[in-house]
Parts: C-alpha cells; sequence; structure tokens
C-alpha cells in the first residue's frame, strides 16, 4: 500500500509539474505574441524634389520641405500596407536650362507650387520584422521595398493619379516605438504638377513625358492594436 501510496504521489507531482510548465509556456508565448501589432500611427518629415520639364535628371535639385502623417496596417512581419498623407513643395525654373525651350506667349516658366500626395502602397520586408520572435527570423532592423497607388493634388485643378515605387529601413527602438527612413518616387500620371504642359508639342503618353516627384522622410511610428489581445484576456 504504501509502494501504492508512493507511486500515486509521484504520479501527481508529475501531473502538477507539467501543468506548471504548459502554463509557464503558454504565458510566454501569449507575451511574445503580444509584441506583435496590428497597426502603426506616426509622423514623416524630410525633403521632396521634383523631375519634369525644369529639371530633367538632376536628384534633390531645388528640395523642399515635406511632411506626412503615416499609417501602417501590419498583415504579418514579412508585409504590410502602407498608408500616408502628405505635403511638400515642387519648385524650378525651366528658363535656366542650357535647352531652351520655345518662345511661348504667356507661358510661365518659374514656379512655385505647394502639392498634397495621398498613397496606399504595400510594403515586402527582406526579413520578419519585430521583437520577441527570433524563433520565427525577425529582426530589429529590416529593409523593405515597396509599390502602390497615390493620388496628387497640385492647385489650379491639377488632380491626377501617381504610382510610388520606393524602399526604405525600419528599425524597432522598442516593443511599440518604430524608427525609419523612407524613399519614394511617385510617377505622375500628368504633365502639368510644375504649369509646363508639353513645351515642345510632343504629346505625352502613359508616363512618357510626365512630372514625377520624390520624397526621403524620416518617420517616427508607434504601434497600436495587440493581435493576440483577447487571449491574453482569456
Amino acid at each position: 500500500m504504501m509502494n501504492v501510496g508512493r507511486n500515486i504521489a509521484h504520479g501527481v507531482k508529475i501531473i502538477i509539474t507539467t501543468l506548471v510548465l504548459c502554463l509557464l509556456s503558454e504565458t510566454n508565448m501569449l507575451h511574445a505574441q503580444e509584441l506583435e501589432y496590428k497597426y502603426e500611427l506616426g509622423a514623416m518629415l524630410g525633403t521632396g524634389f521634383y523631375l519634369g520639364d525644369a529639371n530633367y535628371s538632376s536628384l534633390y535639385k531645388n528640395s523642399n520641405m515635406a511632411v506626412s502623417l503615416l499609417g501602417r496596417y501590419n498583415l504579418n512581419p514579412r508585409m504590410a500596407l502602407k498608408a500616408d498623407l502628405a505635403y511638400t513643395t515642387i519648385s524650378g525654373n525651366a528658363a535656366n536650362l542650357a535647352n531652351k525651350y520655345p518662345d511661348i506667349e504667356g507661358q510661365k516658366w518659374d514656379f512655385s507650387n505647394g502639392l498634397i500626395d495621398a498613397s496606399c502602397m504595400y510594403e515586402i520586408n527582406f526579413w520578419g520584422y519585430g521583437t520577441g520572435r527570433s524563433y520565427k527570423g525577425t529582426h530589429r532592423l529590416v529593409p523593405y521595398i515597396a509599390a502602390g497607388l497615390g493620388f496628387t493634388y497640385a492647385g489650379e485643378d491639377v488632380f491626377t493619379a501617381n504610382i510610388p515605387i520606393g524602399f526604405g529601413v525600419k528599425f524597432k527602438v522598442r516593443d511599440r516605438l518604430n524608427l525609419g527612413l523612407d524613399w519614394a518616387m511617385h510617377f505622375s500620371l500628368s504633365d502639368k504638377l510644375d504649369g509646363i504642359s508639353e513645351p515642345y508639342s510632343i504629346k505625352s503618353g502613359f508616363l512618357k513625358n510626365k512630372d514625377s516627384y520624390c520624397t526621403t522622410m524620416l518617420y517616427l511610428s508607434y504601434d497600436l492594436c495587440p493581435k493576440y489581445r483577447k487571449c491574453n484576456n482569456d
């Protein structure tokens, strides 16, 4: 009987130990899951420049300050949807070009136009992004590429679509705090962003002889809504 009692006590100890280990394992798993969030909200600050009839190819020529509000929906550690609402100024002077345009009556060659951009881009991280998930290969510092669709308003009834393509790098400063550098080229479907349209009377095609603009932005964002909050409350 004593052996039976010892065996029962030993079995109870094993069961209790197993339950404790399972609970600890589940707690650690839920804690790791808490580090993955659905959304990010933040702000971006940087510079913007334009490419078009007054600037063919010089990067960062006539750069101006650019600001933006940022929202991101994290599909998983490798993919996200990023939406941003940005404002910058595009400026230039076609009269300063070595290649002179024809003398067109009433054409103004220098310009400075405020520009509002609303874009949504699909991002792909090179590696999983995050903390607390190292067993899944996540990293605090990851580069990414992005592409999507946007809309541009440049004043004087100039409203057009644009195709943004970009890349960047993001760094997880804290569990919920992100720091990043974002570069994006926006190829607009209009040749009127600078107020200079078809100076040689050559008809524009899709993405041909169209204006574009580029932004280089430093951003800070904060994570919201843990994906596994429901599990943590159970």
